[in-house]
């Protein structure tokens, strides 16, 4: 319910309070006096939205302070609107995003203006509507189908997936095949790249030393140039001399000497070298298998383990390709499974829907007659969607006919704005009575009626303000005599400023102006018996 509604420098209203009460409270004014202007500021504190031209000229920024209860819960709200477009929004003084105000003042109140595209001309809210009706009986269903939803959309994802990965099966298949057979065939042993480094470096070292005796035995022995033939040559030339040359003789002997000490030397050479182990092919077939093994690691992993690691990773991603056709099937018949579950479900909520929209179509048709709708039949007809929702499969919209011979229509198609005004008010004292909603307000809901259809009216509303707080304009006394409290707003002119006001009418402020708008003009006393009498018998 709101309270209290205070407006500061908003269009032409430069400052005004109102003290809205419980009940009917019926607003006032003479055309142009700035009923709707009232009606827009309350629309921006409950999160309409906001615009800068809505600030009174040469001022900095509007105001709009709303004092409402929601569950026996007071709230304060505030909207400011500045002449350079800044908005801002207050809960309890705490600045809040204008979503959040709106999700609360939509539970607090609810707007009709006669060119509103309301929810009611809205067919994707009529759904909700009937489910709101019955919410006892729809909610838990509801609640099953939007878990079994979320489901059968995870089973069908996953089935496309592997539909697209069985598109792709053979050739992933070859591809794995190859890594595989590629990593096995190399027998890779853990650790085997640094046994062969290490056996690599030993058997160079034993080349090196080979390579040294192999070259010193050469050039002691069997080379043609040796030293063992250069000293055979010194003996012989020393030899052809010795006859002559005792010195040369002695020469000869210490190269004799010479030459046996260095043949058994060039034999330990021969032996040393004999004695090393060594095999260039060896070594060569180690470097060729480091080589292939180092190729693998640049192809797969940094180390053997993680060669193998890719491997065993290789392998069972093969096996799960080769069983895609086995999980194919096991995902289709979840996904059957799924939505078998998910139709009895959606099937059993439509059963609810329809139940509930035949009792909510007599009750509709009740209170059409009851707003002079004689002729008026009410429809609400059910489609299925082509697909499931959270919400099921049904497509439900409102249809209506007011005159006899006349095709049932879409609410949006009604022309006449009285009668779209009627209607409007009888779906809203209907679902008035369990969408949870304190406050409704109308504006103009009189338009295009007057007379008995007037009266009707207004008796309708005083009937809604039994469980509602009603705000609403009218032009039509039939209305004003109704009302629980009245408020009249003015509108004056002082120089070249435009000021409108609000005033709380007593009982004989209430007669004055029914009588004002019984006579048009002037009022007289029979104006003024007749007004009391309107109000008598709106009593």
């Amino acid at each position: 319910m709101i309270s209290h509604i205070s407006i500061k420098d908003f269009a032409i209203i430069e400052d005004a309070d109102v003290d809205f009460q419980k009940g009917l409270n019926v607003i006032t004014g003479e055309t142009g006096s700035g009923k709707s202007v009232l009606v827009e500021a309350i629309s921006l504190a409950l999160g309409a939205r906001a615009d800068s031209d809505f600030v009174r000229t040469g001022c900095d920024k509007a105001v709009i302070q709303m004092t409402a209860d929601h569950h026996n819960n007071e709230y304060v709200i505030s909207r400011e609107i500045s002449n350079t477009g800044k908005n801002l929004c207050r809960i309890d003084g705490e600045i809040v995003p204008l979503a959040q105000l709106k999700e609360l003042c939509a539970k607090i109140a609810d707007i009709h203006g006669q060119y509103d595209n309301q929810s009611l001309l809205n067919v994707d809210s009529h759904i909700k509507l009937v489910d709101k009706y019955e919410s006892g009986a729809t909610s838990s269903t509801k609640q099953r189908i939007s878990d079994l939803y979320d489901q059968f959309n995870e089973l069908c994802d996953r089935y496309d997936e592997l539909v697209e990965e069985a598109k792709d099966n053979e050739r992933k298949k070859e591809f794995l095949n190859y890594e595989i057979s590629d990593i096995d065939m190399a027998n890779l042993v853990p650790g085997e790249d640094i046994r062969l480094e290490e056996d690599i470096k030993e058997q160079t070292n034993r080349e090196k030393i080979f390579t040294a005796f192999e070259n010193c035995y050469k050039e002691a022995f069997e080379d043609d140039n040796s030293i063992l033939d250069g000293l055979s040559r010194i003996q012989k030339n020393l030899r052809e001399i010795s006859d002559i040359s005792k010195e040369a003789a002695q020469l000869e002997d210490e190269f004799s000497d010479l030459y046996y000490r260095i043949e058994d030397v060039s034999g330990s050479l021969r032996n040393a070298k004999y004695k090393i182990t060594f095999s260039e092919g060896e070594i060569e077939e180690m470097r060729d298998r480091l080589n292939y093994i180092n190729e693998l690691k640049r192809k797969y992993a940094d180390t053997i383990d993680g060669i193998l690691e890719h491997s065993e990773q290789r392998k069972k991603e093969l096996y799960a390709l080769d069983n895609i056709e086995t999980d194919m099937e096991s995902a289709r018949v979840d996904k059957i499974r799924m939505e078998e579950l998910l139709a009895e479900e959606t099937e059993r909520l439509t059963v609810i829907r329809k139940a509930a929209a035949s009792d909510l179509e007599s009750k509709i048709q009740a209170e059409l007659e009851n707003l002079n709708f004689k002729d008026a039949q009410v429809s609400i007809n059910f489609s299925k969607l082509p697909h499931y929702t959270k919400e099921g499969m049904d497509k439900v919209e409102f249809l209506i006919s007011t005159n006899k011979g006349e095709p049932l229509k879409p609410l949006s198609k009604i022309a006449s704005g009285g009668e779209m005004s009627r209607i409007m008010l009888a779906f809203k004292k209907i679902i008035g009575e369990y969408d949870g909603i304190s406050t409704m307000i109308f504006d103009e809901i009189d338009s295009g009626i007057s007379g008995e259809t007037a009266s009707i009216v207004g008796k309708a509303l005083q009937v809604m303000a039994n469980r509602h707080q009603i705000i609403t304009i009218t032009h039509l006394p039939q209305i004003a005599a109704c009302a629980d409290h009245n408020f009249k707003i003015e509108k004056r002119t002082e120089g070249d400023q435009t000021y409108m006001q609000i005033k709380h009418l007593n009982d004989d402020e209430k007669v004055a102006e029914i009588a004002k708008l019984l006579s048009g003009i002037s009022v007289s006393d029979i104006t003024i018996k007749s007004a009391k009498e309107m109000i008598g018998l709106a009593r």
